[in-house]
């Protein structure tokens, strides 16, 4: 994926652009270092649950989709709105991905899954936050893995079966955004309960208040 030409970023831009999130409270001053980043929850395990061949076949379908993750626009208006966002949210992720080619990777990846599956992108980078941190190969205690902290088995219940390919960054955001889309629609639009479910904790407030608290706190976008 190439990165618009119209978001290389100058010293003057980067500048003007941490006053303005500094000026929005989105930016802690140099001596905080990483509190921006809090250590991330202990990951839960999406629990294993028999699916219906009719929802199994859908959620493989929607895993093996290889068409590239290249966003489409209905107009100029639409790409400026996206450029706008991709350069707030690198600039947000700096501290966690230092290289400019990580974070727009990460970004338009992220970008093109939430929108395929019906997300909020700000929504899910906060979980992001709360299950790995933005390590790519974070492994939890009960084995999740990956940014999204992936459950192993779920290889194999609708995919190819190779947990190695949980690390790589479109795999993992594609397995997380179309399993937490299920438990959504599983739930009836209940993002509560979904993001219990996400995270093998349905019921308890823990980890859905932590993932709101990032949504609408640091990652929050107008």
């Amino acid at each position: 994926m190439r990165t618009p030409s119209s978001l290389k970023e100058s010293p003057a831009d980067a500048r003007r652009q941490q006053r303005r999130l500094a000026a929005l409270g989105l930016l802690l001053p140099a001596w905080s270092g990483l509190a921006l980043w809090p250590r991330p929850s202990r990951a839960g395990a999406q629990q294993y649950e028999t699916l219906a061949d009719s929802v199994r076949s859908a959620l493989a379908s929607q895993i093996a989709d290889t068409k590239p993750p290249i966003r489409r626009f209905d107009d100029d208006a639409q790409r400026q709105r996206y450029e706008r966002w991709l350069a707030d949210m690198e600039l947000r992720l700096v501290q966690r991905l230092p290289e400019k080619r990580n974070r727009t990777d990460l970004l338009q990846c992220l970008d093109y899954e939430c929108t395929r599956a019906g997300l909020d992108r700000q929504m899910v980078l906060g979980l992001i936050q709360v299950e790995s941190n933005f390590r790519k190969y974070a492994i939890s205690d009960v084995g999740a893995r990956g940014l999204m902290q992936v459950m192993p088995f779920w290889t194999a219940l609708v995919g190819d079966g190779n947990v190695r390919r949980l690390f790589e960054m479109r795999t993992n955001l594609r397995y997380g955004c179309v399993i937490l889309r299920h438990y959504i629609d599983g739930e009836q639009g209940d993002l509560f309960r979904a993001l219990g479910r996400y995270n093998g904790s349905v019921g308890q407030p823990a980890y859905p208040n932590a993932v709101y608290a990032a949504w609408k706190g640091y990652w929050n976008y107008p």
